[in-house]
């Protein structure tokens, strides 16, 4: 009965669904509004909206970002904090503002956890990893009896030394499960990050603990609606590392969910580059509530070993993706006799004035709506009917605060946001030394395309593309991915000391253990593989870069001194712009990545026809302040060979892309829209 590969993807306004029909080799795409009282009631409307019911699914995988909210809004568990005697501060202490330095606003964020809810636990490891004092367990048990008799709900062990040997941390797992059951869970900091830095990994910990209540709440309450509606395979759900699991590895490890949705995007845009042959992308997604950036490098996503969020530093495999609030729903409003727009959103409800749902303050929705960027009539694939009459009101008040014209108004609002939007480009690009007119644009989201020519206009990138179904791309790029496991371990020796074989055997094992993980996922052996990669440093800095490896044998390969020298030098001079060749380095983790074949639909090309002609309307688009009569096309009616000269606008299901004057649309094989400036 299975016909369908399906991915649902969450987001603050809509919530998108796309399906690979495996019979007929062809795409399809819905979306519904998101509800945020009960998100399972969202996904179900959108995967109503295009017939694509759960029991005819093969595979399904899920982006949420529920654990990501919970954090941000600070809804995650009370969570106890069991820690080694004498380092109960560590966390509290965390780190100095080295980055803001001279910031005198600079403040620390406010623990998750107050000092209360720490408990110091009598045992000792010491640098080695070696025994000096053995486990309170006695102390154990009275926390687990707090735990319980004061409703915490979660517990986070981070014990000195763990990384290197985890025994104490699993002794304490095993007495808090005798106490507690599995009616509150438990994060123990070497499951959650096997590495130095005792700060960064009891705060990994920490959010972990934090938020996997919810998430694993939230997946219970999924997959039963899905079962319930007839779902026979297991729910996958996309990690912040760019790959997926199912979702019972996902409730043990939920701090990896939790840029589950927005990652989705970025892996969407590594299919690109391998369809397109594009190997370098900017991938911006431009929703109702936030704005992503994220880059494809040499056909690979950007991916870090560590990440911070709000201040907070986590130690995983992360997509670096870059957030702003910026979206469709930014509210714009007067602040000191200026126009600010956003951080604020009006999210789905009330969303924008022109939903009709009792939103008043204007919106970039709106002000699009204004200048004649959106088609009212056919918003959404005609699911909503907009009101363009609710925007002028909308915007002509905050107009009148300003005493600005409604229309150059609603132009300001656009600029506004778009500033906005390429600083938060700049700051992938630029300021880490890449250089975007080196890049194409992909814009996605449903508000991406309508915004995407001018982002390029204003950062001189040359290309921008416009990929089917782009307001549910981020959905799409979860289909184009595999069941992902990463693995990592401080490894701390000079490369002058460096002993081959026993580095060759760390590797070795991790590779045993990722294809192990792997394995209990559903891959088989055969559709497995294991990347490595080594943590370098010159001797002397503080952080590292990832270099890696041909194999988990390589170390004991002739030479390997020499060329593991020569990349992280190359390395070094690409990211910042000069090397010292010749310097003694140092070598401080090795990283193991467990990569598992789910297979993947080939590209859906629409045949070579020429496309020259398409029906069309005329409407008026506002452009620099002046109206000019636009072409406005269906893009299910531009064929492959069409070509768009601007101004234009192309309509369709989950987003609209404007064609500003002076650009010019066209249209791939693959149904792809490519625009440039003329």
């Amino acid at each position: 009965m299975s016909r369908f590969r399906v991915s649902m993807d969450i987001g603050g306004t809509f919530t998108d669904v796309v399906a690979y029909d495996e019979e007929a080799g062809t795409y399809v795409a819905g979306k519904s509004s998101t509800t945020p009282h009960d998100l399972t009631e969202g996904v179900l409307d959108a995967l109503a909206t295009i017939d694509s019911h759960p029991e005819l699914c093969g595979f399904t995988v899920h982006g949420t970002t529920q654990g990501l909210n919970a954090f941000l809004q600070r809804r995650g568990e009370r969570v106890l904090l069991l820690a080694t005697a004498g380092a109960g501060d560590v966390y509290h202490i965390a780190r100095g503002n080295r980055t803001r330095l001279y910031d005198i606003h600079f403040r620390k964020p406010t623990p998750l956890v107050p000092r209360a809810d720490i408990v110091e636990i009598g045992g000792r490891l010491n640098y080695a990893g070696e025994e000096l004092e053995p486990l309170d367990v006695d102390a154990i048990r009275a926390a687990a009896h707090r735990a319980r008799e004061e409703g915490f709900g979660a517990v986070a062990v981070a014990f000195l030394f763990s990384f290197l040997e985890p025994a104490h941390e699993l002794e304490a797992e095993r007495v808090l499960l005798e106490e507690l059951g599995d009616a509150i869970p438990v994060s123990l900091s070497h499951r959650i990050a096997r590495e130095w830095r005792e700060y960064e990994r009891t705060s990994s910990t920490v959010l972990d603990a934090y938020t996997s209540p919810v998430v694993r709440r939230y997946l219970d309450r999924l997959e039963a609606a899905l079962q319930q509606k007839g779902l026979r395979v297991p729910l996958h759900v996309m990690q912040s590392s760019g790959g997926i699991v199912t979702a019972q590895s996902a409730r043990q490890l939920s701090l990896q969910t939790l840029l589950s949705g927005p990652v989705g995007g970025t892996m969407g845009g590594v299919a690109l580059a391998r369809m397109l042959d594009r190997p370098n992308l900017i991938c911006i997604d431009m929703g109702g509530t936030s704005f992503d950036v994220s880059l494809v490098v040499d056909g690979r996503p950007d991916v870090s070993t560590e990440a911070s969020l709000e201040g907070f530093p986590l130690l995983m495999s992360v997509v670096n993706i870059h957030t702003v609030g910026a979206g469709g729903g930014s509210i714009a409003h007067a602040e000191a006799g200026g126009l600010r727009v956003g951080p604020e959103s009006a999210g789905a409800d009330p969303g924008p004035a022109c939903y009709r749902r009792g939103g008043t303050q204007p919106t970039v929705t709106d002000a699009n709506l204004v200048l004649g960027r959106v088609d009212p009539a056919w918003f959404a694939g005609g699911q909503m009917t907009l009101d363009v009459e609710a925007a002028r009101r909308a915007v002509a008040t905050l107009a009148d605060e300003l005493n600005l014209d409604p229309v150059e108004l609603a132009e300001g609002i656009c600029d506004v946001i778009n500033a906005k939007m390429a600083q938060a480009i700049r700051t992938l690009t630029v300021e880490k030394g890449i250089e975007p007119r080196e890049f194409a644009l992909v814009a996605f989201g449903g508000a991406g395309p309508m915004h995407a020519a001018f982002l390029a206009q204003e950062l001189d990138v040359p290309e921008v593309i416009v990929p089917r179904f782009p307001g549910a791309f981020s959905a799409w790029g979860m289909l184009e991915t595999a069941i992902r496991k990463d693995f990592a371990r401080s490894y701390f020796t000079p490369l002058a000391d460096l002993h081959h074989e026993d580095l060759a055997a760390v590797l070795a094992g991790q590779e045993r253990e990722a294809v192990e993980a792997l394995a209990e996922e559903g891959i088989s052996e055969s559709a497995a593989r294991v990347e490595h990669a080594l943590d370098i440093r010159y001797v002397g800095q503080e952080y590292t870069l990832t270099i890696p490896l041909e194999g988990a044998d390589e170390p004991a390969a002739d030479g390997f001194p020499e060329t593991l020298s020569s990349r992280f030098d190359a390395a070094h001079e690409t990211r910042f712009g000069h090397a010292n060749p010749g310097a003694p380095i140092e070598l401080v983790a090795v990283r193991s990545t467990g990569l598992g074949d789910l297979g993947r639909a080939e590209p859906q090309r629409l045949g070579s026809r020429d496309g020259a002609g398409y029906p069309s309307e005329e409407q008026a688009i506002v452009f620099g302040r002046r109206e000019r009569s636009a072409r406005v096309a269906r893009r299910d009616d531009l064929q492959p060979g069409s070509v768009v000269e601007g101004p234009a606008m192309i309509v369709e299901a989950t987003a609209t892309t404007v064609v500003p004057p002076g650009w010019t649309l066209r249209v791939d094989e693959f149904g792809t829209l490519t625009m440039e400036l003329s």
